[in-house]
């Protein structure tokens, strides 16, 4: 689904140039569960861009379901953006004078979907979610765990084919994080790819693979049977601290 080789990127501020990402080759299948580790200024917030279509890259290839994703007019990166991927962000990106209902239809609305119909439609997501009944409330009456659950149900509503979600539970403490993974792994479950940005073990080791970056580069992936050697010495890294 997702195939990276020898993807670079850079950004130029004046004379100065950063370069951030540094030969990347990545492979994801479709259904997979995938965490990026890293930490601040490892890249991994830009590669995240960059699979989601969101920033563009200056050398290699991505290729997402087949396709060369490179130097696209926005048009044509919103109309792939719509049909493929959902975003889930830490700072959940709701819109404070909508309600929950209003928030989890607005894909629909730009989709060109009417009113009535998208109402309909982010109704039966908000009950998916376990928040039906808080369909008229705002943003700002709600917890941030509900945020979170209304972000997940917008990123549902167009039937995306992955998920991307950046430190979704950077906000969250550490019971409703496990609860927003418990829901990423449901929807995982029902053959949507998930990939999600985090900086916490405990949470990267709830996925089945864990892509780790270091100064632009991949340093370690993580999976199968390596992946419970990871959880244990996170295990005992708790310990000893």
């Amino acid at each position: 689904m997702i195939s990276l080789k020898n993807v670079h990127k850079s950004y130029v501020t004046g004379s100065n140039s950063l370069h951030v990402l540094k030969g990347i080759d990545l492979e994801i299948e479709t259904g997979e569960f995938v965490s990026i580790m890293g930490s601040s200024g490892s890249g991994k917030s830009t590669l995240l861009n960059i699979l989601g279509i969101l920033d563009n890259y200056d050398e290699g290839a991505y290729y997402l379901n087949g396709s060369l994703v490179k130097d696209m007019s926005e048009k044509k990166a919103a109309k792939l953006r719509n049909e493929m991927v959902g975003f889930v962000f830490q700072s959940f990106n709701l819109i404070s004078f909508k309600n929950a209902m209003e928030n989890v239809a607005l894909p629909l609305y730009y989709q060109g979907v009417n009113r009535k119909k998208r109402n309909k439609i982010a109704l039966e997501y908000l009950d998916k979610v376990g928040l039906l009944d808080w369909a008229d409330h705002l943003p700002n009456e709600m917890s941030g765990g509900q945020k979170q659950r209304v972000a997940i149900a917008r990123s549902l509503i167009s039937q995306p084919k992955i998920i991307f979600a950046d430190e979704p539970t950077g906000a969250l403490d550490t019971t409703t994080s496990y609860e927003v993974m418990e829901m990423l792994k449901e929807i995982n479950a029902g053959g949507i790819t998930v990939i999600l940005v985090t900086h916490e073990h405990d949470i990267a080791a709830m996925t089945q693979k864990i892509v780790r970056l270091k100064d632009g580069r991949i340093d370690q992936i993580i999976k199968n049977g390596d992946l419970k050697h990871f959880q244990h010495q996170y295990a005992k890294e708790l310990e000893t601290a």
